[in-house]
């Protein structure tokens, strides 16, 4: 029995980590979910909106242009910023004008269509040169040129797709996504990211296993994408309060949000230097002194009550005494003669400082709560 389990363990082995790999995959799709469900909601509620008014109010008999320029609209502004909103629906309009005029003294076909989206897209650079207008001007007119249209109807479908497009802009103007929500996910995001860094780290020091330092140096500087995920999230919700009066007491909040911007990727770009040396003390077959590892995840749990705030839309100052004593840590830990080790420690001490700056403290103030290092040994 007891061969027959060891045989078959390398198989239940992979099952549990295949279910582990599931589960993960799993929560990672339903937080997508999550995170666009207002979206959805607010094109299929736009796409209604859109049917109803061109076929009750303008009575056209089947206007599936309406539902259709709303959603691409307000889909491909994600974030809603009115601008974008805009270019979209201008695209779309003009795309559809230029096609519908044509055919209907040309007809279709394959050179029609040639023609069409030369002249749209000409007549769209004209307009503004956007590439989202260009580009949904081509697209649109030659949905239009490849469909006949209803006999008496030439025009209807432009009709539609203004239709759809001032529903769009209303919806993005009226009820635009919530401005603080994004940036608060991705602040979020990057600091449990930086948190997962600062664990790994610790556990390959204490392993010593250089394939697991290199591995956590490798996903460090894969971080710019978080990064620039909080910088575009905080630039749309600064949008929303100028394009929208009913966002507006959301402002403070925003503000706040993009002010972290610059302090997190201080505080990233530490985390990385710090990982790189963490690797290089490990490749080189030093061991951390007694202490290190206990700071690194002390900071790693300072850095997790920092996300936690900033998921519940709480302040990251929550973080500050808890980072305050990892670094008084920094100044007890025992030092050494050996290049690599001294440098992580003067790179946590630099990560704690970053870290201080996120939850609002200036560099000055900082750079004070970091007391004097201990005597290095001979």
């Amino acid at each position: 029995m007891d061969d027959y389990l060891r045989s078959d363990a390398p198989v239940i082995e992979a099952l549990d980590r295949a279910w582990d790999r599931s589960r993960l995959s799993v929560r990672t799709r339903l937080g997508r979910l999550r995170s666009r469900v207002f979206l959805i909601v607010q094109c299929a509620v736009a796409a209604g909106v859109g049917w109803w008014l061109a076929t009750d109010v303008f009575k056209h008999p089947s206007p599936f242009f309406a539902p259709i320029v709303a959603v691409v609209c307000l889909g491909m502004s994600y974030g809603q910023r009115l601008r974008r909103v805009f270019e979209v629906a201008i695209g779309v309009a003009v795309g559809v004008f230029t096609a519908d005029v044509f055919v209907h003294f040309a007809g279709s076909g394959p050179w029609q269509i040639a023609v069409v989206v030369l002249a749209s897209m000409a007549l769209a650079t004209i307009l503004d040169g956007s590439r989202v207008i260009v580009t949904q001007a081509a697209v649109q007119s030659i949905v239009i040129a490849a469909l006949a249209a209803t006999p008496g109807q030439a025009l209807n479908r432009w009709t539609d797709a203004l239709i759809g497009g001032g529903i769009a802009i209303v919806a993005a103007t009226v009820v635009p996504q919530a401005p603080l929500r994004r940036p608060r996910v991705a602040a979020a995001q990057a600091v449990r990211k930086i948190s997962e860094l600062l664990r790994r780290a610790a556990a390959s020091a204490r392993d010593g296993d250089v394939e697991a330092a290199a591995e956590v140096l490798a996903s460090a500087r894969g971080t710019e994408s978080l990064l620039a995920e909080l910088r575009s999230a905080a630039d749309e919700g600064l949008s929303v309060l100028t394009s929208s009066p009913f966002k507006r007491h959301h402002a403070p909040g925003v503000r706040k949000m993009a002010d972290l911007v610059e302090p997190l990727d201080r505080a990233m770009r530490s985390t990385r230097v710090l990982v790189r040396r963490v690797t290089i003390a490990v490749g080189r077959g030093e061991q951390l002194p007694p202490g290190y590892e206990t700071v690194l995840l002390e900071l790693a749990s300072a850095t997790d009550v920092i996300g936690r705030a900033l998921s519940e839309n709480a302040s990251p100052e929550i973080g500050r005494p808890a980072l305050l004593e990892v670094a008084a840590a920094t100044g007890q830990v025992p030092r050494t003669p050996s290049l690599a080790t001294e440098t992580v420690l003067a790179q946590i001490r630099s990560t704690v400082v970053d870290l201080l700056q996120v939850t609002g403290l200036d560099v000055d103030a900082a750079i004070a709560a970091l007391p004097p290092e201990a005597p290095r040994r001979s």
